[in-house]
């Protein structure tokens, strides 16, 4: 299924209303001066696939992601986001899904779509260690970077399988700063805070969120896009595992705080146009974030 949500509400598995929020948006560029009314956008499209993931297979995985994606392609320079280890889900097994197959496929179909892919895998690091990454792949078939999950989900005995990372990354894509953040990371402001200050102005967070904590996922997603003024894409998947249920409810979060699509539970990708210049102008009409104070965070970066 592909659900495309120019207006949230008019399509089913997406909800909300952005009337109003476009409405103060262009009001708000035309104080801050930034992006005139009249010149065109710069804006970005951006995809989640959530889905229903076959456990420990790759190769059924990579198909399905596929065949959703080829109903209706991206098109060129789009934003294409998968679930956490969207290609094995949430398995602890480490001998039967690390290898080098995950991060060639995300790079192979970022090229072939001409798209950014944020694709979530297991590796091993340099020092042999199990970590739980997002990798972003460029539309030139190349790997960007890869951000490590930053907190271990220790109530999953996670911790005890998957380290950590030490950093929270962001790459500079050309249009815009990307942050990709994952599942668990959203409850901790922190992360996204650093992220903010190394320039994040787009922040995804790929998930296995389970449904029994739907609300948590939904209300902090909003959160953290209002608290950083930033925009927040999470990719959560649907259906089941051995462990956990687990209800999608992907959504695109603009900077203020308001929905521009969201996914129910069933396997669809959801579709958004982000308007990159509408965050600069928020983030200058409305300059919150210089009042961050760097001394409770401990100092910069």
């Amino acid at each position: 299924m592909w659900l495309s949500c120019p207006a949230p509400g008019t399509l089913p598995g997406c909800t909300g209303d952005r009337s109003s929020g476009v409405e103060h948006l262009v009001v708000v560029q035309d104080v801050a001066g930034s992006n005139p009314v009249g010149r065109p956008f710069l804006t970005m499209r951006i995809h989640c696939v959530q889905f229903d993931i076959a456990w420990e297979n790759k190769d059924a995985n990579h198909t399905h992601i596929e065949q959703m994606l080829a109903e209706s392609p991206p098109e060129a320079g789009d934003l294409v986001v998968l679930p956490e280890l969207a290609d094995v889900g949430f398995s602890f097994a480490l001998d039967r899904i690390i290898d080098d197959r995950s991060q060639a496929w995300a790079c192979r179909l970022a090229q072939q779509l001409d798209c950014w892919v944020v694709h979530g895998w297991p590796m091993r690091g340099s020092n042999g260690e199990a970590r739980n990454v997002s990798g972003l792949a460029g539309p030139d078939g190349n790997l960007i970077g890869i951000a490590e999950k930053m907190h271990s989900f220790t109530l999953g005995n996670a911790g005890n399988v998957f380290v950590p990372g030490d950093r929270v990354q962001t790459f500079d894509i050309g249009t815009t700063v990307l942050c990709p953040l994952t599942c668990y990371d959203l409850r901790f402001p922190e992360a996204f805070r650093a992220g903010m200050r190394q320039g994040g102005e787009v922040f995804t967070v790929i998930a296995n969120w389970p449904e029994q904590r739907a609300d948590h996922w939904r209300s902090l997603l909003i959160a953290r896009a209002i608290e950083n003024q930033a925009v927040v894409i999470g990719c959560n998947r649907t259906g089941a595992d051995p462990n956990f249920r687990y209800a999608g409810g992907s959504l695109i979060v603009d900077a203020q705080g308001v929905v521009l699509a969201e996914g129910d539970d069933r396997a669809a990708v959801i579709s958004a146009d982000l308007d990159l210049d509408a965050i600069r102008a928020w983030r200058a009409a409305f300059p919150v974030l210089q009042d961050v104070r760097e001394d409770l965070l401990g100092g910069s970066e």
